[in-house]
């Protein structure tokens, strides 16, 4: 290999040198890396609603503890005791644990019990039957705030009110092609639900998605006798789409009208919005090419168009995932995020489309907006401010632009401000720190310590996790993650396992506990290996420059700032550059069987959990904003197809996929399996049946040990 120059700039190195000398079993490594060896957190730790107090309960869920920034003790609000005391005369039962809870107001809270639900009111100390007693559980629920509640039933949308259910839609079909009230467009573009109650709770907006021209695709259900196939609904890329339109249901007159988005059918309708008075629906209509946005304006009660307040144009792709955002208190402005200037920022527009100023900018990114103070005056959001690997939380005033940095310790911080917006709880980790949680208040910047959480895992062996940069071919910074093995020994050569998804929408590498990885990395570093992982080009959180870097040609750049990262590992006297291996899920699985084969002289041994194979088996969505299609990008498709180079495997690859994965369909590592046979190769190849896109549950637990019994068998 060419000899490269490397640079790299040290910034975390964490050592855990304690005399402890226990390991991992891979039952603690996975199952409880997530529980007991997890950092201690206050469980259900939450605000009270439009109050200054949060409440939570202790480790055993038996009591319930209220307290405030101001006051210098935690209440003990409700013990198990005398919560059963009230609960067995109403409920007829008592319970082992206290319910979650929902706060009503800051002194009436209720819960479900068996369908039923309770109201607690803890200055009377009284437990009754609420009114709107039994409430069913529901598919797809969605709550207005006068309490009706959307479902869907079989695929049609229902609402739930005054005791009474509704039926709204009457044209969903068992066999998925027309479908009511659910996500749409394969849940990308931030969709995650089908319904969009206005605020007063009368109008109901719902997806409504024709699949009826959409490919059917065979999931087999291994479980009964015979097996049985479940068709899916998988629209591939290049090939016909679903077809959404959006219909308004008034709860009051029982009507629906249908949003006049017009042609072309196949055109993503995303962002969903209301205005605050109900009159008006928004939407942020994407064409098919995901390069052309139109934020749309309808009248919600004749559906017809209004008018488009902005467009956003890109020559490589528009990615909307956040609704506009109306001001609190001032119906005549709204916030909108974008990265039209290089990275995710809020921008403030007036109600007619006119942008009235960029709130926040700078080489970060917007990651997470909260909420607005009680006069709507400033607007509080998590960022990447300062460093990539680290998130902070920061406040804006809306109408001078000026802006806030509210925390400052380099790391996470996951912040949960109240409803009054005067106080938050910032739950805290880095590398060094397992978690902090502490609640400030806003106006004097004082905080006051809730949890100091003991390190989970002091006895236990550790390695040393240094967090740093190497540099891509443009001069980029990559940010690196870097386990070694427990004892190390610089004198000695250790054989390395580089862990990569390098896929969108995904960030690997934080500057949290554990630096955003899990206790597995740890299983191995104790059997002797080093752990890596870079995050490159076209990950997320570092700007649009970096994330389109991959742009119809998933896998070349990728692969680069890969090798990159392996040129380091290669430098560094105390690794064995014979013995490297390379392990990833998903895109993951995608980036390892490229990395094993389309530089196949680097690594050993490859493990790849439900790979893609060939983009054009792949959903059109995600595929088609990344890559194009199929006939307009012929050459980037052919490139990435990895069928082209199963000739090319020199060491050992085993293949995992789950045999109802309805994301990854199985056929991806079947084909390459064929191939494979074809060309006389020779690989390995496990299935879980009953798993879905990834294994979960106590399986998890067989799959991690296979993985670590490959490296551990041929590495």
């Amino acid at each position: 290999m060419k000899h490269t120059r490397l640079f790299i700039s040290l910034l975390f190195v964490v050592g855990f040198t304690t005399a402890q000398n226990k390991t991992f079993t891979m039952e603690e490594a996975v199952l409880k890396g997530r529980t007991v060896l997890s950092p201690k957190r206050l469980n259900q730790l939450n605000w009270i609603k439009n109050s200054n107090s949060y409440y939570y309960y202790n480790d055993a869920g038996t009591e319930i503890y209220r307290g405030s920034f101001l006051a210098a003790q935690d209440d003990k609000l409700l013990v198990l005791e005398d919560f059963n005391g009230q609960l067995e005369p109403v409920a007829g039962e008592k319970v082992d644990k206290i319910p979650a809870i929902t706060w009503k107001s800051d002194f009436v809270f209720s819960f479900m019990l068996k369908e039923k639900k309770y109201d607690y009111n803890v200055s009377t100390k009284r437990l009754v039957l609420a009114k709107d007693a039994i409430i069913p559980s529901f598919e797809n629920e969605d709550k207005a705030a006068n309490g009706a509640i959307a479902y869907t039933e079989k695929n049609n949308l229902f609402i739930y009110k005054d005791s009474k259910s509704i039926q709204v839609t009457f044209d969903g079909t068992e066999n998925n092609d027309i479908v009511n009230g659910q996500a749409v467009h394969q849940q990308e573009f931030g969709i995650y639900k089908g319904t969009f109650w206005s605020n007063d709770g009368n109008q109901l907006a719902f997806y409504r998605m024709d699949q009826s021209m959409v490919t059917d695709y065979p999931v087999i259900d291994w479980s009964v006798k015979p097996a049985k196939n479940q068709n899916k609904k998988y629209p591939f890329a290049g090939n016909a789409s679903h077809h959404v339109t959006l219909g308004v249901y008034d709860v009051t007159t029982g009507k629906t009208v249908f949003i006049k988005t017009g042609e072309p059918k196949e055109q993503y309708l995303t962002n969903i919005a209301w205005s605050p008075n109900g009159t008006r629906i928004y939407i942020a209509v994407l064409n098919r090419d995901q390069n052309h946005l139109k934020l749309n304006q309808y009248n919600a009660q004749t559906g017809e168009f209004v008018k488009t307040l902005f467009e956003e144009k890109d020559e490589k792709f528009v990615q909307p995932l956040n609704a506009m955002l109306f001001i609190k208190n001032n119906a005549s402005q709204f916030i909108w995020q974008s990265n039209r200037d290089g990275f995710n920022h809020l921008y403030l527009y007036d109600a007619e489309g006119q942008m009235l100023k960029q709130l926040t900018k700078g080489n970060w990114e917007v990651t997470a907006v909260n909420g607005f103070d009680e006069l709507g005056s400033n607007l509080f959001f998590h960022s990447n401010i300062g460093n990539p690997t680290e998130q902070q939380f920061c406040m804006v005033d809306v109408k001078s632009g000026k802006m806030k940095q509210l925390t400052k310790t380099k790391g996470v911080h996951n912040c949960l401000l109240n409803d009054k917006a005067t106080d938050f709880i910032d739950n805290f980790s880095n590398i060094t720190t397992p978690r902090l949680i502490d609640v400030y208040d806003v106006k004097s910047a004082k905080s006051k310590n809730l949890l100091t959480a003991e390190n989970p895992v002091k006895e236990y062996k550790l390695g040393q996790l240094n967090l740093f940069t190497v540099k891509a071919d443009d001069g980029t910074d990559l940010w690196c993650r870097m386990f070694k093995p427990a004892d190390f020994d610089s004198t000695k050569k250790y054989p390395a396992i580089v862990y990569v998804y390098g896929g969108p929408g995904v960030q690997l590498i934080t500057n949290s506990w554990l630096g955003g990885a899990d206790l597995w990395y740890h299983y191995m570093a104790q059997r002797g290996y080093i752990v890596f992982t870079v995050d490159n080009r076209g990950t997320k959180g570092r700007g649009k420059t970096f994330e389109q870097a991959t742009f119809r040609q998933l896998g070349t750049v990728e692969i680069s700032d890969q090798m990159k990262g392996v040129d380091y590992l290669k430098s560094q006297k105390y690794v064995d550059a014979k013995r490297l291996g390379v392990d990833g899920w998903s895109f993951g699985g995608f980036m390892t069987t490229s990395m094993m084969t389309r530089t196949p002289d680097v690594f050993k041994v490859g493990v790849a959990g439900g790979p893609v194979i060939d983009w054009s088996y792949y959903e059109i969505m995600y595929t088609e904003r990344y890559m194009d299609t199929p006939q307009t990008n012929k050459e980037g498709f052919e490139k990435s197809n990895l069928l082209n180079y199963v000739g090319d495997l020199k060491g050992k690859l085993m293949l995992i996929h789950g045999a109802s994965d309805d994301v990854v369909v199985w056929q991806h590592s079947m084909m390459y399996l064929k191939k494979a046979v074809d060309k006389g190769v020779h690989l390995d190849y496990f299935v879980y049946p009953g798993h879905y896109h990834n294994v979960v549950g106590k399986d998890r637990v067989h799959l991690m040990q296979k993985i670590a019994d490959y490296f551990i068998t041929n590495l």
